[in-house]
């Protein structure tokens, strides 16, 4: 399997320089939405209708689409189906959640950040038993702690785990979650919104129930839709078990299955984006070279920042390929809004910090930018730091030491 934090010939991945954005457009350093590609925005130029032919034939390609990358066979001998599903990554992750989890069963939540804690909190919502696993800001849920709180509670069924919270950027060993879970007969549901596309999850390879992704993350598409990849078993057991009309993963499911079309009105402009975000995506090496591309895009942001005096909030290990955060310079001239307006007048969104106990603020790897791009990002940091008048943006001695602590204990 790829490593999703070694570093990437730079060679080889400025070789295909991205292209700048439309209309003088700033780039979009977030998580997504981002930067996509001109083709992605000019495929919503056409008007389609949601229940002719040629957009179910487009529903039915993007399906196929998701699986061949999930690494399932996208034909009957599939374990795995794809039920799109309109709205925000959030409504699809409640949607697994409300329907792939039975209203007796009782949910492990991994968390160490906001999205770890969102889970917690749309349980909650829906009635849902749940333990929450919470690792703080900087540390990785580990399969031996996994393996304990499944032992000490056999009334668990599910495990949930966020694959890159990107809250902080930090990127959780997915693999060895999965392998616990299976081991202790349990189930797990994967929110690989920010990952999937780049990051590896092949179902051949990671035991899963279910995860969910976006179409506005590492497929580069726009928002409007995400998706549910679930085994077919699961999809058919969840029959009745929403506590949603809108967001009922098995009703969707089968109507797509019977009819090929959405339940509701679908995003159509979004799902012809996201037809031609997917066949850049192919045409790019598909997963493995989007990977490759990210993983160079941090690498280089990361070295360009700490020339400047910037930390990462995160040691190399557990750094993600998908956003970075960086501790807040010490330097007491240095304000995060005027830094960020700064940035843009520049030409590049940059991302507030997400984190609970030390200023930060984030920079995404991820969207239609490359090596060359990040670069310049560097170059605007520190264009912006002379005008605030900024020397050096060296964070808190206290914030690398706890860091350091931290790190101790992953």
């Amino acid at each position: 399997m790829q490593s999703a934090t070694g570093n990437s010939p730079a060679t080889a991945q400025e070789s295909a320089s991205c292209a700048p954005p439309a209309q003088g457009e700033p780039y979009l350093l977030t998580p997504g939405p981002l930067t996509t590609a001109f083709s992605t925005k000019q495929a919503m130029l056409r008007d389609w209708g949601s229940w002719d032919g040629d957009f179910r034939a487009m529903t039915a390609q993007l399906r196929r689409s998701l699986l061949d990358i999930a690494g399932d066979a996208s034909d009957e001998a599939a374990e795995y189906d794809c039920v799109p599903l309109q709205g925000s990554g959030s409504y699809c992750v409640e949607a697994m959640l409300g329907s792939l989890i039975p209203r007796d069963g009782h949910a492990l939540v991994l968390a160490n950040g906001a999205y770890g804690k969102r889970i917690a909190t749309t349980l909650r919502y829906l009635g849902r038993a749940h333990t929450v696993l919470d690792k703080g800001d900087y540390l990785p849920p580990r399969a031996t702690e996994v393996e304990r709180m499944l032992d000490a509670e056999p009334a668990i069924t599910h495990v949930v785990a966020v694959h890159c919270e990107t809250s902080s950027g930090i990127l959780n060993p997915i693999e060895e979650i999965a392998a616990v879970t299976a081991a202790k007969g349990r189930k797990l549901l994967i929110d690989s919104m920010s990952a999937f596309g780049a990051v590896p999850l092949d179902v051949r390879e990671i035991a899963c129930e279910a995860f969910v992704s976006s179409a506005n993350k590492c497929i580069e598409g726009v928002p409007g839709f995400g998706f549910v990849i679930a085994k077919k078993s699961a999809l058919h057991d969840a029959r009745g078990r929403s506590h949603s009309l809108a967001l009922d993963v098995h009703d969707q499911w089968d109507v797509m299955n019977r009819t090929g079309q959405w339940r509701f009105t679908p995003p159509t402009h979004t799902v012809a984006a996201f037809i031609e975000a997917l066949r850049l995506h192919k045409l790019e090496g598909g997963q493995p070279a989007r990977l490759a591309r990210y993983a160079n895009n941090r690498d280089v942001l990361v070295a360009g920042m700490q020339d400047l005096g910037f930390e990462p909030l995160l040691n190399a290990r557990w750094r993600s390929p998908i956003i970075v955060t960086f501790f807040s310079p010490a330097h007491p001239a240095f304000s995060f809004e005027q830094f960020y307006e700064l940035m843009k007048q520049q030409g590049f969104i940059i991302y507030p910090g997400k984190l609970t106990v030390v200023e930060s603020f984030r920079i995404g790897c991820i969207g239609q930018v490359d090596a060359q791009v990040m670069r310049r990002v560097v170059q605007a940091c520190a264009s912006a730091l002379r005008t605030m008048g900024v020397d050096h943006a060296a964070p808190p001695a206290a914030a690398i030491e706890e860091r350091k602590l931290l790190a101790e204990l992953a």
